[in-house]
């Protein structure tokens, strides 16, 4: 992480399976060389465009093993997610990412129990950081409420940070509710990365001072993202390629606009109990995003 707080892009890569649903992983190495030859300044694995909540520890090591061995700069280049309920699961994730001196955590809150309370959700976190102690570094906190179906508040990132200097970095903000990350922006400590995850909200996010992304987006057209990262320009094309992803489930879209740009079937493939989108979803959705992409669109397969 470097002090002057930038952090650029990472792309919350898609996770490329076999037909018997086993990770490939040439294709997923192949395909993250790719997002940072192509300006992305990390990768993010085991996040929720990955399909993270669905990887055991056995794959989650297999992984980092395959990309400790290709050429990778783990510490600097991959981020990995952590998406375990209990305290001794999320524990034992992160230590898989620890072992391999990856760059940091993205720290999902247990979304097993509903209707929690900060104080509960408080006690959770610092018992996994007490837990992995000083051997983890660069926590991203993981708000995502439309999936874990529990909001990070303010205050309890505020809190964390200030009880957990040194391990809480930032946090990611993919809600949908710009009045939320707007707040974020203005009452974030000023040694918390604040990180945009909802696309729709980057050139704003940019704008007040967020200090990059964790984009599910950037797996499709990391240049156009790269762009208003750097200027704060809003891009027409990020909020239409959000919309119409967004009307299907987020990773099966991602994986049929991959399968069609690579020519690759074995994209489309997802685990169970998601479902890859239908061949009538998967062209209609091609076809809407050809037309919103142009020539950005027509990106090289990645090399293997």
């Amino acid at each position: 992480m470097q002090s002057s707080m930038k952090f650029g892009l990472s792309c919350a890569l898609a996770l490329p399976l076999n037909e018997d649903l086993n990770i490939d992983c040439e294709r997923l190495k192949a395909h993250a060389r790719r997002c940072l030859e192509a300006g992305c300044s990390s990768v993010t694995i085991f996040g929720t465009t990955g399909e993270g909540a669905s990887i055991s520890l056995a794959e989650r090591r297999n992984v980092l093993e395959t990309f400790s061995t290709s050429g990778a700069d783990l510490r600097r280049q991959v981020f990995g997610g952590v998406t375990g309920t209990s305290v001794g699961d999320a524990v034992e994730q992160a230590r898989v990412v620890i072992e391999r001196d990856c760059c940091g955590l993205l720290l999902s809150p247990p979304f097993y129990f509903k209707d929690v309370d900060d104080e509960g959700l408080y006690r959770w976190f610092s018992q996994v950081f007490e837990t992995i102690g000083c051997e983890a570094r660069n926590v991203i906190l993981y708000h995502i409420p439309s999936v874990t179906q529990i909001a990070l508040s303010i205050n309890l990132i505020n809190r964390l940070k200030a009880s957990f200097p040194a391990l809480v970095k930032g946090v990611k903000d993919s809600g949908s509710d710009w009045a939320y990350t707007r707040k974020l922006l203005l009452d974030a400590p000023d040694d918390l990365l604040v990180l945009i995850g909802n696309e729709r909200h980057l050139a704003e996010g940019i704008q007040l001072g967020a200090h990059g992304a964790i984009s599910g987006l950037a797996n499709l057209c990391p240049g156009i993202l790269l762009k208003t990262l750097e200027t704060g320009v809003r891009d027409s094309r990020i909020d239409d390629l959000a919309t119409e992803i967004l009307k299907f489930p987020f990773a099966a879209a991602v994986k049929a606009l991959l399968a069609h740009r690579h020519g690759d079937s074995t994209w489309l493939n997802v685990r169970p109990p998601l479902q890859a989108l239908s061949p009538a979803n998967a062209s209609r959705l091609t076809a809407a995003c050809r037309t919103i992409l142009g020539d950005d669109d027509q990106q090289p397969p990645p090399t293997a």
